[in-house]
């Protein structure tokens, strides 16, 4: 007697094969010292853009496929990253009958692929989220701003979302005492408090693990915030949960922010440097 062959489940997505979402498009008013001239992503830690430091943390756990939403200043991020050859590698520049080409002495250690999309000067984050739809095939995505460094371990925070099946998992991180907090309950949020009283709460850390289905909560509206519109409501739903992130977490909202993470850059131990 033939025995049945077994049905295969869904295929198990590798961190590769998941798309990573950074929202980029922000005016970064509080920088304006820096972002008069470049957008916010691409102040500079180190020799690098904060942005680069982002993808790295990404990149160094296995993720490759990186969705760009750009906005202020988007242009100069393209830019940044069509030169990048140049900007990482030794190269000689030889002349020749149809114009100089450029012969490169090493390749970036980055083999990654990016997706750039322009979503409007004065769009929202929930906006510009939604104009992300099209680009995403995959039944779940990896979301985070171009503002903040972490050591998050991101295979936990993936674990977390795919246990809880809510439409997103947010990373709480202990915050300095100036931020919102997050209330929490038996994993879920449950609503923010902008008044924190408690020592032990969390703040909306910036690294998410998405299901696709969030696309039917947002809007073509530009007016959508993901932060004041989007997150409450799912809240209040059951659709959020968390993953408490209890190691380094900083974002750059000011010049006494970049300061700091330059300070931490040229100690030669980054706490968010989890590559090599």
């Amino acid at each position: 007697m033939a025995t049945k062959a077994k049905k295969k489940g869904p295929k198990t997505l590798s961190p590769a094969d998941i798309p990573v979402v950074i929202l980029c498009g922000g005016r970064g008013s509080r920088l304006k010292e820096e972002t008069e001239v470049i957008p916010k992503p691409l102040v500079p830690v180190g020799d690098k853009p904060i942005l680069w430091h982002i993808m790295k943390i990404y990149y160094a756990q296995g993720y490759r496929n990186f969705i760009l939403l750009l906005g202020y200043k988007g242009s100069k991020i393209k830019e940044y990253f069509c030169n990048y050859m140049q900007y990482t590698s030794d190269f000689t520049l030889e002349p020749g009958e149809g114009g100089a080409t450029a012969r490169y002495h090493s390749k970036p250690a980055e083999n990654w692929r990016i997706t750039f999309i322009e979503t409007g000067l004065d769009t929202q984050t929930g906006g510009r989220l939604k104009k992300a739809e099209k680009y995403i095939k995959t039944p779940v995505f990896m979301l985070t701003y171009g503002d903040g460094v972490a050591d998050v371990d991101l295979a936990k925070l993936l674990k977390t979302h795919r246990s809880k099946k809510r439409l997103v998992t947010m990373s709480g991180v202990i915050p300095p005492g100036r931020f919102g907090e997050v209330l929490r309950e038996k994993g879920d949020v449950i609503a923010f408090n902008e008044k924190p009283k408690h020592s032990d709460a969390l703040i909306n850390g910036g690294f998410f693990s998405v299901d696709r289905r969030i696309f039917r909560e947002l809007s073509d509206d530009p007016a959508l915030e993901f932060e004041k519109h989007v997150l409450p409501e799912l809240a209040k739903k059951k659709e959020l949960a968390i993953y408490a992130h209890e190691g380094f977490w900083q974002c750059m909202d000011t010049i006494r922010d970049m300061e700091h993470l330059n300070a931490q850059w040229s100690s030669g131990k980054p706490p968010w440097k989890i590559w090599h």
